[in-house]
């Protein structure tokens, strides 16, 4: 990985028959927002100044290129607002330049709390030297703040276990494993070219390492072959998780592994999954023969490429979830109280481990969008 992570408490290989049960989706959202309505009775709770209604809340979102970030900042924005918070969002368009002077203003405009998604996890440690010496709380939102001791919450989702899953929808799609998660004995060798996202986001080495806990001994036994032999993250890794740059990198794989055909493409986003397919087709697949492709946050454009039968898999974290949990958290730490956190233990940013919440993601394919996607209240019925 070019830039240094966070040391990663070690955990075993996990088996590719690993499941995890359905999200809950609008019932446990709507869990979450009661709760929410139950902690805004009182507002006069143990903050540093007591009452907390109209502070100003900092929410900073790292891009407007991705729906999915849109999304999080309207929820996390809207739900603020329902408490009787004040609240300024911005998006920094991938510019990690314009996202430290959007913080500094924050800070400087009398913001009470943050809320950041970083674009470079490691880029922030003087910005959060600011907002300590206000005391202004940070909370870590998706993606986590390394280098800084002043981070305060963080909430996510089990990001090994998201990669842990792409990659047990790969070899599922591919034939290894059967629908309830059983090996078929198949023997392959499947030919299958390696994504990784931006090197400068922590949760990428996450996702990775979930994957390769699953691909790893079939490329070992021989199964599953990469034909660029590029294998290594590095070799991998996307900047920016810009959708370019994997159309690119896939057009380069077809050129240096001439006319050997692809079985399947591990890709940790939607976004690049539309760009790899892209080049794909321009490089002479059809939509018929496309190989396995994955993804990652069950964007409309994807869903629907895998209802056609081209993208095979995404992986949906419902993001409301996620929002109503750092908001919950906003709230808590502003009223002088102790947020809700499960993990304790796995996010290591080279300064202290931070207090977490992780929540919990499906794998999402033609057979089950509609329960996951659209019985819980994620996208209209229409929308497909």
């Amino acid at each position: 990985m070019p830039l240094r992570g966070p040391r990663e408490v070690p955990r075993e290989k996990e088996h590719p028959v690993k499941t995890k049960k359905l999200l809950t989706g609008i019932a446990a959202a709507s869990a979450l927002v009661l709760a929410l309505a139950g902690c805004s009775g009182d507002r006069t709770g143990g903050g540093a100044e007591g009452d907390t209604e109209g502070a100003i809340v900092g929410v900073s979102m790292p891009t407007q290129t991705s729906e999915r970030w849109i999304a999080d900042g309207d929820n996390v924005k809207a739900s603020l607002e329902d408490l009787g918070y004040k609240v300024d969002l911005q998006y920094a368009n991938d510019d990690i330049s314009t996202q430290l002077s959007q913080l500094e203003n924050m800070i400087s405009g009398g913001a009470k709390a943050l809320v950041i998604a970083a674009i470079d996890g490691t880029a922030l440690t003087e910005v959060l030297d600011q907002a300590a010496a206000q005391e202004i709380p940070v909370i870590a939102y998706d993606r986590l703040i390394n280098g800084s001791e002043h981070v305060d919450y963080y909430t996510t989702f089990d990001n090994f276990e998201v990669g842990v899953q792409q990659a047990t929808s790969l070899v599922t799609g591919l034939g290894l494993l059967d629908e309830s998660g059983a090996e078929t004995g198949a023997t392959g060798p499947f030919n299958v070219e390696l994504f990784g996202g931006s090197p400068d986001d922590n949760n990428a080495t996450f996702f990775w390492n979930g994957a390769m806990s699953v691909l790893e001994p079939y490329m070992e036994s021989g199964v599953i072959v990469v034909p660029s032999g590029q294998t290594q993250f590095e070799q991998a890794a996307i900047l920016r998780w810009d959708p370019a740059t994997a159309q690119d990198r896939m057009d380069d794989l077809l050129t240096v592994i001439g006319g050997t055909k692809l079985d399947g493409v591990l890709s940790p986003y939607d976004g690049l999954s539309i760009g790899i397919i892209s080049a794909l087709t321009a490089g002479g697949y059809s939509a018929s023969d496309l190989p396995i492709v994955t993804g990652q946050d069950a964007e409309e454009g994807s869903v629907k490429s895998i209802i056609a039968g081209e993208q095979y898999s995404t992986i949906f974290k419902d993001t409301r979830l996620l929002g109503a949990q750092a908001v919950e958290m906003v709230d808590a730490v502003l009223n002088g109280d102790e947020p809700e956190v499960n993990d304790t233990e796995t996010y290591d940013n080279g300064e202290k481990i931070v207090p977490s919440f992780l929540l919990e993601s499906t794998i999402v394919t033609v057979g089950n969008y509609e329960k996951v996607l659209i019985e819980s209240g994620y996208y209209d019925k229409g929308t497909f």
